[in-house]
């Protein structure tokens, strides 16, 4: 199973050139010079009173009712944060505003809690997109987020591990179980990988927030299906209580 640790693409050669032209400002503070400004990610508090398993908030900690009555499908859940201010706002210039530059410190954020949490993986796996999802926007963000993350953490990045052969719809405003049958089936394991090439191996998924975990598990039963021995989930955000 081999990788690539995150080539420069287009996009992002002409990113740095409009870096050079017009250099940037913090997305929370409008500070120039800065993407996002040491002050504005020091407001972007870590999780803590969560579920050992999923993330969700938790008081005063343990085993969140979820997990208990129906248990992740997945490794495990890791979350950097709460889905609040400023997080909230800076996910959603880069997934729906186009700020791509918030990419790499938001992606830095995931390194750092990779290594905080004590996370282990073999390889990194963003959540893709649709291509007709992906012609509207531009780019994936989740791939993005992911090869930031892959090269703070020396870790091989896996972009076509995952197939998202099927459209969806989004999942904003469906309820939980609107959100599993939206997403079933929608996900599968690239040929490549699907013949035993994870037989033993940790995969780490990598998404911009969970709220249900639902598009998660669904990425992770193909992975688990082609032979993976774990499949955790690393997110920026999970909603708060």
């Amino acid at each position: 199973m081999t990788g690539k640790k995150g080539e420069l693409l287009p996009r992002q050669a002409m990113q740095q050139l409009l870096d050079l032209l017009y250099p940037p400002r913090c997305a929370g503070c409008q500070r120039g010079g800065y993407v996002l400004c040491p002050s504005c990610l020091a407001r972007i508090p870590p999780l803590t009173f969560i579920c050992q398993r999923c993330s969700a908030p938790l008081s005063p900690g343990g085993i969140c009712s979820s997990c208990q009555s129906a248990p992740l499908k997945l490794s495990g859940l890791r979350a950097v944060s709460a889905y609040q201010e400023p997080l909230r706002s800076y996910i959603h210039a880069l997934k729906y505003d186009g700020n791509t530059r918030l990419a790499q410190p938001l992606g830095m954020l995931l390194a750092q809690a990779y290594h905080t949490l004590g996370i282990r993986a073999d390889g990194i796996v963003p959540v893709p997109l649709h291509s007709e999802r992906y012609r509207q926007r531009g780019y994936n963000h989740a791939a993005l987020l992911a090869r930031v993350c892959a090269t703070r953490t020396t870790l091989p990045l896996f972009e076509n591990m995952l197939i998202r052969h099927r459209a969806t719809l989004s999942q904003v405003g469906l309820a939980h179980w609107e959100r599993q049958q939206n997403v079933q089936g929608a996900f599968s394991c690239a040929p490549a990988y699907a013949n035993g090439q994870l037989r033993g191996r940790a995969i780490l998924l990598i998404d911009d927030v969970s709220t249900t975990s639902s598009t998660l598990e669904a990425c992770a039963a193909p992975l688990f299906a082609a032979g993976a021995a774990t499949v955790y989930a690393l997110v920026l955000a999970r909603p708060g209580s």
